[in-house]
Parts: C-alpha cells; sequence; structure tokens
C-alpha cells in the first residue's frame, strides 16, 4: 500500500547566542535560545513498503548528501524496516542564512516516516537519531521556544512565547560556519585579550540568563529583545560590511533586530502585524535592500508546531495517538 502527505517544514531563528569554550570533542559550548517560524518548505513523501530499500528525491537545487535522505535511512534503519520512499522538496526557506532550513526538513522525515510506516520509534530514539544528522535537527522534533545548551542538542522547554510577527531579511551572503568561528575567536580576542576558549566567561552566561529569565515572565521576544545578544555578530559583520550595513537599516524599523546563527540571514520582530507589514513596504523599496529576500513570518508557539503537526499526519494516526511522545504527550502517562 502507498502512503502520501505532504508537511510543513519550519524554519528558525536564534532569539539569543552566546558561544563559550570549544569542548573537547571539538564543537563549541553554547547558550542559545532557539524559536521555530512559520517561514516553511513543503516536503512531499511517498512511502511503500518493498523487499530492499530505494530513496528517491526530486530536489531541484541537486544539494549532494542531502539530509532528507541522511534522514530517511536512518529511520528505516532504526525501525528495521525497507521501502521505497520518494521525495519531493520544494526550497522557500533561504539556504546558509541561520534558518535551520536543511535540519528542519530531516525532523520532518524523522517525524512522518515512522507514521507513515505505521513503526513506533520511541522519543529518545528519534532524538538520538536527529543529534546524529546534525545539531539543530533535535529542535525542529519539538519546535516552539526551546533553551538550548552543549553543542545545541541538550534541549529545555521553554513557556511559549507570543505569536509576534517579525520580518526576515535574506541577503543572499553565504556565511561559512567555520570561518566564522575562527572569525569570533580572533574578534573575542581583540577585544578582552582572552581566548574564545578561557573560562572566565560568567558575564556572558549572567547576560544570557537574564535574557532567559525576561522572556519566561513577560512571554515576549520583542519585549526581551533589548537584553538579547548574537555572539557572532560582530565578527560576522566585520567579515561582510554589506551585512552590517542591512542590519542597521533593520534596526531603525524594529528595536529587535538580530542576526540567526552564524548568519547571514537578519530579522527583526515588531508590536503588530501593521507595523511589519508597513516596514516590509519601507524596506522592499529601499536602495540598500537591493537583491534581499524580505520575507514576512510570525513566531510559532510549541502548541501550534503540534496542532500543526496533528493535521499533517491525521490520516495516518490511529485513534489520534502517534507511535512517540515528541509532539504528543500522552496525558495520563504524564498524569501517573
Amino acid at each position: 500500500m502507498i502512503r502520501r502527505v505532504r508537511l510543513r517544514s519550519l524554519a528558525k531563528i536564534n532569539l539569543d547566542l552566546r558561544v563559550l569554550h570549544k569542548r573537547t570533542d571539538g564543537f563549541h559550548e553554547l547558550r542559545t535560545v532557539f524559536q521555530t517560524i512559520s517561514l516553511s518548505d513543503a516536503l512531499d513523501i511517498e512511502y511503500e513498503p518493498a523487499r530492499r530499500t530505494i530513496l528517491e528525491i526530486d530536489d531541484p537545487l541537486g544539494i549532494p548528501d542531502n539530509l532528507v535522505l541522511r534522514a530517511a535511512r536512518a529511520a528505516l534503519d532504526a525501525m528495521k524496516m525497507h521501502a521505497r520512499v520518494r521525495f519531493r522538496l520544494r526550497k522557500r526557506i533561504p539556504m546558509g542564512g541561520g534558518l535551520g532550513g536543511g535540519s528542519s526538513n530531516a525532523a520532518a522525515v524523522l517525524l512522518g516516516l515512522p507514521i507513515l510506516a505505521g513503526n513506533a520509534l520511541p522519543a529518545d530514539r528519534l532524538l538520538s537519531l536527529g543529534a546524529e544528522l546534525g545539531s539543530d535537527v533535535p529542535f525542529f522534533l519539538t519546535g516552539g521556544t526551546a533553551l538550548a545548551l552543549g553543542r545545541g542538542t541538550e534541549l529545555y522547554s521553554l513557556p511559549d512565547v507570543a505569536s509576534e510577527p517579525i520580518l526576515v531579511v535574506a541577503p543572499g551572503i553565504h556565511v561559512a560556519t567555520g570561518p566564522a568561528y575562527r572569525a569570533l575567536a580572533r574578534d573575542v580576542l581583540s577585544q578582552t585579550g582572552q581566548g574564545l576558549t578561557s573560562p572566565g566567561l560568567s558575564r556572558k552566561i549572567n547576560g544570557f540568563q537574564l535574557f532567559v529569565r525576561t522572556l519566561g515572565d513577560l512571554r515576549s521576544a520583542r519585549a526581551a529583545s533589548a537584553l538579547s545578544a548574537n555572539d557572532f555578530e560582530s565578527a560576522v559583520f566585520s567579515q561582510h560590511p554589506p551585512l552590517k550595513k542591512l542590519w542597521g537599516r533593520l534596526r531603525k524599523h524594529a528595536g529587535g533586530a538580530r542576526m540567526t546563527g552564524s548568519g547571514s540571514a537578519l530579522f527583526a520582530l515588531f508590536a503588530s502585524k501593521a507595523e511589519r507589514d508597513l516596514a516590509e513596504k519601507v524596506l522592499e523599496g529601499d536602495r540598500v535592500m537591493r537583491g534581499c529576500r524580505v520575507i514576512p513570518a510570525t513566531l510559532v508557539s510549541a502548541q501550534g508546531y503540534r496542532s500543526m503537526w496533528r493535521r499533517q499526519l491525521a490520516e495516518y494516526l490511529v485513534n489520534g495517538d502517534p507511535p512517540h511522545e515528541l509532539l504528543w504527550p500522552h496525558p495520563s502517562r504524564h498524569a501517573q
């Protein structure tokens, strides 16, 4: 029997991002707050049981080592199943901008494929598979607002914030992650006289804790944005001066303007949809913004994220209760 589903695969922004010391595994210790937003890719999945596994993808970008195929292989291996699976990916999330599009695509496969196959994968197994695929993938298994530690895979859900309107500016500037970390290390050394690996980073951690507390108290990313930071901004803006100019333009229209991840996408938070739409019109006519995509979106809460997944997979859920609890916690079990 062939089963088909179309999935929305949401983007994310980093409401705050602090980079600490380098870990023994080669990654850097991070403190960040992830937030899902309504900007999304579209992923069609067609699943058919088979005697051997055949994976196909219609991807107009022709990305080598596609995360969708890697996630499908990992999920089928974990379920000990063979199948013919066809994917059709339509990208709307700008690539290489720190918006997590590839990671979100991979998480969509991990969430959707076991349900199409009618085979249970425990939550901890899905999270482990996600972490093996990429640091951002586990977050997209739960969505909403989440505090992330370590290399970004140790996640703690935060209270939902308001679904505030935002603008995402995608400048089409490629910022490679490795050089961004090296530039950040040089930037920190020049400003403080201490290396990025220095353990004396309590000031940075205190600033992050204050942002998280304020975000939780106010339930508003915009209201807490005055306390936010992204450690990559200074270093990346030095590498790419046009990006700093774009950021300056954005800040004129919204106080909560930040870069997401290690760049190059920027975002700004607004008090109302009317304010955002007005800023969008002004920015689209700004010569500095020429060549950029200016994309309206909204913040998506964990509740909204769960509702979206229920709707997408409703046809294949047995009695409304899917085979894992990442997005659909079972009330009766948690009450015991």
